[in-house]
């Protein structure tokens, strides 16, 4: 699940590692995601509506825990008609350890399998397109058998007044069978790689933030000819460079405006890899505390770019909106 991405926007450099003490935090709103078609495509558009739920609990000043799940239903609209799919999601469990502080932090997490263990072969089209990188649908699969990440992060000084910040995590998907009917299906796993940088600008505390990342989806551990139903994963590389800008207009009042430009590359279990699509994602974060325990979360984005469609390509315009409660103690 990529919810946990949109509930830490305008956090600091994850490096940083638990406060201190025990406290608790306690996540949850709505997300629209939408996607908006040149003619021609597949799809006239893709939207989708998440309801995240996530619960956080620090224990010491080393461990925390959290636990994220959601509701999600998404439709897709094509010439011949529309197709529907909605459900809970696979659960994620994160144990995160701070194993030098404020330098190093080590990640586990467990996928438990929630969500829908299999779907029709209807949706696929739909199932396809929400599983798209490039995209970054908020609930990019209502359930994929489960699995296991691990990973870590680091920060550092660089002079002064800017840190500079490294991650990198590895994920193994479980075996499942995706369409009822078709055999199993076992997924590549997949790494992932994370640089950014993060430092004072101007007057009045603002921050600047700009990072790369990149994803490596390797091939399927098995795909034959028992698995012709199943839905094929294939290899694929998703490159992302933003930059953010975090300034405070009041003492309760944080605006956050932000850009992003994403770049797939995509293709078969042998060969080379071709452009899926690109896109620049310019959007604005805004994050108010109605008091000590009690804040308010606003995102607001739109997705201008191309997808690859029969040697040439298509435009794609994609709205988001998040709206989200955050209540700690």
């Amino acid at each position: 699940m990529r919810i946990a991405l949109l509930l830490v926007a305008g956090t600091r450099l994850a490096a940083q590692g638990p406060a201190g003490g025990f406290g608790s935090v306690a996540r949850s709103g709505a997300v629209f995601d939408g996607y908006y078609f040149g003619s021609g495509f597949a799809f006239h558009h893709v939207t989708e509506w998440t309801v995240p739920v996530t619960l956080s609990q620090r224990l010491g000043s080393r461990i925390t825990v959290d636990l994220a799940s959601a509701y999600a239903q998404a439709s897709g609209a094509t010439t011949s008609g529309t197709l529907e799919a909605s459900g809970f999601t696979d659960t994620d469990v994160r144990l995160s350890w701070a194993a030098v502080s404020g330098h190093l932090v080590l990640t586990m997490v467990g996928t438990l399998p929630t969500g829908k263990g299999t779907v029709s072969d209807s949706t696929v089209p739909l199932l396809s397109a929400l599983a798209t990188d490039l995209l970054a649908f908020t609930t990019p699969t209502f359930g994929a058998g489960g699995g296991v990440t691990g990973g870590f992060a680091t920060a550092f000084k660089l002079g002064e007044r800017w840190a500079g910040g490294a991650g990198a995590s590895y994920r193994y998907h479980a075996t499942y069978a995706p369409v009822a009917g078709s055999g199993e299906l076992e997924p590549g796993g997949e790494g992932r790689v994370r640089l950014g940088l993060e430092g004072p600008v101007g007057g009045g505390g603002s921050s600047l933030s700009v990072y790369a990342y990149n994803m490596r989806r390797f091939r399927a551990r098995a795909y034959n000819s028992t698995n012709q139903n199943a839905i094929q994963v294939p290899r694929g590389n998703v490159l992302a460079l933003g930059v953010r800008l975090e300034r405070p207009l009041s003492p309760t009042l944080d605006f956050a405006p932000n850009l992003e430009f994403r770049h797939e590359l995509a293709g078969p279990s042998t060969g080379s890899l071709e452009l899926l699509g690109w896109l620049a994602r310019p959007g604005v974060d805004v994050r108010y505390r109605a008091s000590g325990a009690v804040a308010l979360l606003f995102q607001g984005q739109v997705a201008l770019g191309r997808l690859a469609q029969n040697g040439g390509s298509v435009s794609l315009v994609g709205p988001r909106a998040v709206v989200l409660l955050e209540w700690s103690r």
